[in-house]
């Protein structure tokens, strides 16, 4: 059985972890120890999904619980994909601040999935990439 929590903050390991067996530590820089540890304090709205001790998914967003929910990282483990973890923490998310807009970047092997869940695209969003700055 699974349990959602969101009243747990990952230890940096645990984290490392999941991310890496999520796949997504392949686009996140979970072996920059001080970047990944701001990443996750400076979260405010996180949402962990677990299978007895083990955590086999994250919701780890920013938002103003008002207006916009950037979700910036859903992560769930490999082998507990295919289960409605992904959805279920997407749920959660949502409920935890239900006035406000919940927006993403997919990465490119996802981008199929969010319009299965309910997303829609929206091709005038703008990013400036790490690295680059305004001149």
């Amino acid at each position: 059985m699974i349990i959602y929590r969101d009243d747990v903050r990952l230890p940096l390991e645990q984290a490392r972890d999941l991310y890496r067996a999520s796949t997504l530590g392949e686009r996140r820089p979970i072996d920059d120890d001080a970047r990944f540890a701001a990443m996750l304090a400076h979260a405010n709205l996180t949402i962990t999904a677990w299978d007895g001790d083990l955590p086999v998914g994250i919701s780890r967003c920013v938002t103003d619980f008002a207006w916009t929910t950037y979700l910036a990282d859903l992560a769930v483990r490999v082998s507990h994909q295919r289960q409605g973890i992904g959805k279920e923490l997407m749920r959660r998310t949502q409920a935890a601040a239900p006035q406000a807009k919940l927006l993403l970047l997919a990465a490119p092997a996802a981008e199929r999935y969010y319009p299965h869940v309910g997303f829609s695209h929206f091709p005038q969003a703008w990013m400036l990439r790490e690295n680059e700055s305004i001149p």
